[in-house]
């Protein structure tokens, strides 16, 4: 029988319900800013303690985002001192805004999960008492609105996490914990980017442009995509990333480094300059009607790269069409010739994450099996920097990696209490 201390190695369960004064957790500190693989390390710290509203939860695996690698760099954010700037007094950061795990504690007035419970979490966070959503206001778009395991504290990179009560959705009970970790994230923010915007969503015959097919992203829009009736067609760096498209659903994939008009738009007093990207642009449209068959250009544009890209998307973009972005991974200065959005009645639209009914619907597609979670890649909690250094580096396998916590081994769905 467990008994009760006061730290467990990785490996070992408390008794359900038991909550030790100490955790382990990999950690990032203003003095280890930098590359991913130095900022990371594994200390022991004291477990927070849940609020009434708040769920501590006991982490069998973690998912691997972009944002830690920022959090690592203490660039363009210092997450610590935001933090610290609006009262927190931790000097520290623990990132992972992905989770699978068991409800081990929560506070009096959480109605919705119980100790025990198996659980996947989402990271978008929010003050359910702001003005703007006690007025109704989707609390994705409310000023108090927070990203947990980056701008917000005590993720998932450790043994256990502290969430808010609408943060935990059932855990899928065919997958393993590694796979349940990985996909809340990027799945929710392309779910709500494809339906969350109507009428701009995903119909049965649309197509859609989906930029990096391969990354995680890009891997559930595909999904998404083909699950609603769409029409994926992908864009990758180099044919080796094909195939993986095309097992996840994608009806054609688009070798990127064919072209080279990408970046800012040429200013369009530059006849030279600009005729010259035109042509690249009127290529690569031509390369999608390759891909998808006919001519016909995509309803939805699914964009994340930004900068390099957007000129393009919003060209090539149906008349009364939708461009739809959640990051600007090439640069935040996205240049758009707005004849083309204004005369042909184009919609750029900005998305970030998802609320609690987009995540909600997202999930059940995952346990419905109309979503994989394309898990590529599993390490070690020692091994967090490793995981965000692959990353950083853009050298990851395609889809999405996780980080065994307290699941030590992987392969497993459940564990014995």
């Amino acid at each position: 029988m467990t008994t009760e201390k006061e730290i467990y190695a990785l490996g070992e369960t408390p008794p359900l319900g038991y909550i030790p004064p100490k955790m382990h957790a990999s950690l990032i500190r203003p003095e280890r800013f930098g590359e991913p693989n130095q900022a990371f390390e594994v200390e022991q710290i004291d477990v927070p303690k849940p609020g009434p509203r708040q769920v501590l939860v006991w982490v069998m695996a973690a998912g691997v985002n972009y944002n830690n690698v920022w959090a690592a760099l203490g660039t363009p954010v210092n997450v610590i001192g935001a933090r610290q700037r609006r009262g927190a007094e931790e000097d520290f950061h623990i990132g992972g805004s992905d989770a699978s795990g068991i409800v081990w504690a929560a506070g009096e007035e959480v109605e919705n999960v119980k100790v025990g419970d198996r659980v996947v979490l989402s990271c978008g966070m929010w003050d359910e008492n702001a003005e703007d959503i006690l007025a109704g206001g989707d609390p994705m778009t409310s000023s108090s609105a927070k990203i947990w395991g980056y701008e917000e504290n005590w993720g998932s990179f450790s043994q256990f996490a502290l969430v808010d009560h609408y943060q935990c959705f059932p855990k899928p009970p065919n997958l393993t914990w590694e796979a349940s970790a990985a996909y809340m994230l990027v799945g929710a923010t392309a779910y709500r980017q494809l339906m969350g915007w109507p009428p701009h969503i995903v119909n049965p015959g649309d197509p859609v442009l989906i930029w990096g097919g391969t990354g995680g992203l890009g891997s559930m829009a595909i999904q998404i995509v083909k699950a609603n009736g769409g029409i994926p067609i992908a864009v990758v760096s180099s044919p080796d990333k094909f195939e993986f498209c095309y097992q996840i659903g994608a009806k054609g994939v688009i070798n990127r480094k064919d072209f080279d008009h990408w970046g800012r738009l040429p200013d369009i007093g530059d006849a030279d300059a600009f005729g010259e990207w035109m042509q690249g642009a009127r290529a690569f449209g031509q390369a999608f009607w390759e891909q998808l068959g006919e001519r016909k250009a995509p309803k939805i544009v699914f964009e994340h790269p930004g900068e390099s890209t957007i000129p393009t998307s919003i060209f090539l973009v149906d008349n009364n069409g939708m461009v739809v972005i959640c990051a600007g991974t090439t640069g935040y200065n996205a240049d758009v010739d707005l004849r083309y959005l204004w005369m042909r009645q184009k919609r750029f639209q900005g998305s970030h994450f998802a609320n609690t009914e987009q995540c909600n619907a997202f999930n059940q597609m995952v346990i419905d099996g109309e979503v994989d979670p394309a898990l590529s890649q599993v390490f070690p909690l020692e091994n967090v920097g490793d995981a965000h250094q692959l990353m950083y580096e853009n050298q990851h396998p395609a889809g999405n990696m996780s980080i065994l916590v307290n699941a030590t081994e992987e392969g497993h769905i459940d564990i014995d209490l």
